[in-house]
């Protein structure tokens, strides 16, 4: 699955020790499912001893350099954030939290040396990482930060369909003010650019911001203010956007009628809901407007399963096999 033998690693962040992260990397390389070329950045004692906890035997490699890759074994960076002891299946804890926070930070630093290709990560506990650091909301903010990117934009992905907020972890009241023609145009931009990297002219579905995409001014006209000029403006410099379209009905023209490679969703829950059930275990998070590759699972910890052997395993592959889509399309048009 690497783009070329000489390409730099794929890194992998370990995830939240708690959660279900470690559990599936394991459980992955166990059965294969992890490609030639990846480096995981996590804590060799916590996957030692979760190992034995699952019943599985992974041969683990700690690299004293990116060069020292080894085949059949898991590479891994050993940040030395964690012991064994520190592993407490689905109970929250602060120093989990914040050895995920520095996993991350780290495969970040290295991507953008370029001594990693590109950054696969496992779930963070929003909770948890916040008693250590209390501004912390998510990866893709923390990936921005360590970035020094002011605009970036959270993106899922499945073969169907891919589906980019203009908003995120924030409240409902500070999505509605956080669109504005800038956002919404950048948002546009980038999932157009993104796109562009497999399909020569994606075609962009907006959904509108209020219920029947405001019907015409009835629930409200964010619509004719601030969505319709934008995409005027997108489409008359050659750009297939349309709408606004009504949510509700949108997703169904998108992946039934195959009408949208993309849609655009206002917030976070409009675009999450209906991709969480329709790809659970396909979707794939990708953050758009760095300057590295990130990819990411798209679910959460789960700490009421988590260590159990049950967590299902599905979505680690799929954003690793999306960064490596990524890394090896010739980019826009």
């Amino acid at each position: 699955m690497k783009t070329s033998a000489n390409d730099p690693p794929i890194a992998i962040t370990m995830g939240d020790a708690s959660g279900v992260g470690p559990e599936i990397l394991l459980r992955s390389f166990s059965a294969g499912l992890l490609p030639a070329g990846i480096v995981v950045f996590g804590d060799h004692d916590v996957l030692e001893t979760g190992s034995v906890q699952l019943g599985i035997e992974v041969a683990i490699n700690c690299l004293s350099s990116l060069d020292d890759i080894k085949e059949n074994h898991l590479n891994l960076w050993d940040c030395g954030c964690l012991k064994a002891s520190h592993l407490i299946p689905g109970v929250l804890s602060e120093f989990a939290g914040d050895a995920a926070h520095r996993y991350v930070t780290l495969a970040t630093q290295a991507a953008l040396r370029g001594d990693v290709s590109a950054v696969v990560t496992l779930p963070m506990n929003k909770e948890a990482t916040q008693r250590s650091h209390p501004t912390f909301t998510g990866h893709t903010e923390l990936l921005a930060e360590l970035c020094e990117v002011d605009d970036v934009v959270m993106m899922l992905a499945t073969d169907e369909v891919a589906v980019s907020h203009v908003s995120t972890h924030v409240s409902l009241r500070e999505a509605i003010e956080r669109l504005t023609p800038q956002r919404l145009s950048r948002t546009i931009e980038l999932t157009d650019s993104a796109l562009q990297c497999f399909k020569a002219s994606p075609r962009i579905g907006v959904c509108g911001l209020n219920p029947h995409a405001g019907e015409s001014g009835m629930f409200g006209t964010e619509e004719q203010r601030i969505i319709e000029p934008v995409l005027r403006e997108l489409k008359s410099r050659g750009i297939d956007v349309s709408g606004p379209y009504p949510a509700d009905t949108v997703f169904r023209q998108a992946i039934e009628l195959d009408r949208f490679d993309a849609l655009i969703c206002m917030y976070h829950d409009q675009g999450h809901a209906p991709m969480k059930l329709y790809a659970f275990d396909r979707a794939v998070n990708v953050t758009l407007g760095l300057p590295i590759i990130r990819t990411s699972v798209d679910h959460g910890t789960a700490f009421d399963i988590a260590w159990k052997g049950i967590a299902r395993i599905d979505s680690l592959r799929h954003a690793i096999q999306y960064a490596v889509k990524m890394l090896s399309s010739p980019g826009p048009n």
